[in-house]
């Protein structure tokens, strides 16, 4: 196993969850305080990043935090310490603990918070609720002698190059003849120096989204036995996925509101819910998003949900659900705390597979500011 430094987990963080598909407009994502130029051996994952987190970085001698909610949301008029946001920073900068943010691009992320909760609720067949961003998808031709075909198609699946849909490793393999005329100097994989020589190639053609290109260039020419590769890239119209905030799918098995509730009670851990709608209805088509959903309720209705689960539902919007028939399940904003477990173990899965030493701590405090009587 190799230490790593903060660039090196962040970077890796951004390659699943990258700052382009942030869904909020100047969204205070990225290093927030101090630097990611150090050795990092532990890091925290964290909701919120508070006083008492600090203290247990401290205490669990993490140099990193990884925090899904900005600690610096509006920009700050100043920096005393004389005031318990001043005293957060002076411990952090004292302590040497960078803190990393990232908020609506992990809502987004596959695998991000609202795949999280919906994973809980055990929603299928899940769709984007609120397409947010789109990415280009490019096509990739590559002219590779038959013998390494084979190879070649498994280095670009391993890439990520070839996934369309619900499937894998998809390619098109045609056939021909290959011809060159090595000249002084070169290193031929087959043929003489001067001689013009026919090989037998196949062109392998896969499609790879924009945020792989540079990984599947690399396995390509890691894998071609050509000094010169000769390919060719093609942007598509269509898109190689649509990314958003929100997910939306349906139960396995319908059932009615007051049951749906109680089940969103056991799976999200939280004590008590808000329920707009007839506790009798029945309900299969689901949809959710984290954190504040106000907004979305007409995207939602649009999309067919029979019951919404959001946090921070506003009087007059839950009035708004209920005129137009949409039930809502409030499970509250902390529900996003569940992506303290989920990062930790993406982030240690993915680092494992880069032979880096560090360790993800999901930490074990609650940043809920509300009790429940």
């Amino acid at each position: 196993m190799k230490q790593t430094n903060g660039q090196q987990i962040i970077q890796i963080f951004e390659s699943w969850s990258p700052k382009k598909i942030a869904a909020m407009d100047g969204d205070p994502i990225g290093l927030a305080v101090g630097t990611l130029n150090k050795a990092v051996t532990k890091v925290l994952v964290t909701l919120d990043v508070n006083l008492a987190v600090v203290d247990e970085a401290i205490e669990k001698g993490c140099e990193l935090i990884i925090a899904h909610h900005p600690p610096i949301f509006r920009k700050l008029a100043n920096l005393r310490t004389d005031t318990p946001q001043g005293q957060l920073f002076e411990k952090l900068i004292k302590h040497d603990i960078a803190v990393y943010a990232a908020h609506t691009n992990l809502d987004v992320a596959d695998g991000g918070v609202n795949d999280l909760l919906a994973d809980a609720l055990d929603i299928q067949q899940r769709e984007v609720l609120v397409p947010s961003y789109e990415e280009t998808l490019y096509k990739l031709a590559i002219f590779v002698p038959e013998s390494h075909a084979d190879a070649l198609r498994q280095a670009l699946a391993g890439a990520g190059a070839g996934s369309i849909g619900l499937y894998e490793a998809c390619s098109f393999t045609s056939t021909g003849e290959g011809r060159y005329k090595a000249q002084q100097g070169a290193e031929p994989f087959a043929g003489s120096i001067g001689k013009l020589h026919v090989e037998p190639e196949v062109k392998v053609e896969v499609v790879v989204p924009d945020s792989l290109k540079n990984k599947v260039l690399r396995a390509m020419y890691n894998t071609h036995p050509y000094e010169e590769v000769a390919f060719d890239f093609f942007k598509l119209e269509t898109a190689a996925k649509t990314m958003g905030l929100g997910r939306i799918g349906t139960l396995k098995n319908s059932m009615t509101l007051q049951a749906f509730a109680e089940h969103v009670k056991t799976s999200l851990h939280v004590p008590t819910v808000r329920v707009v709608g007839d506790l009798q209805d029945m309900v299969t088509k689901v949809a959710v998003l984290g954190g504040d959903g106000n907004k979305y309720i007409q995207a939602v209705k649009r999309a067919g949900a029979d019951v919404y689960v959001t946090g921070d539902l506003y009087f007059h919007v839950a009035q708004d659900a209920e005129a137009m028939g949409l039930h809502v399940v409030d499970p509250g904003h902390h529900v996003e705390s569940i992506m303290k477990q989920g990062v930790a173990s993406k982030m240690a899965a993915l680092c494992a597979e880069k032979q880096l030493q560090v360790s993800f701590l999901s930490s074990e405090l609650s940043t809920e500011p509300f009790q429940f009587i």
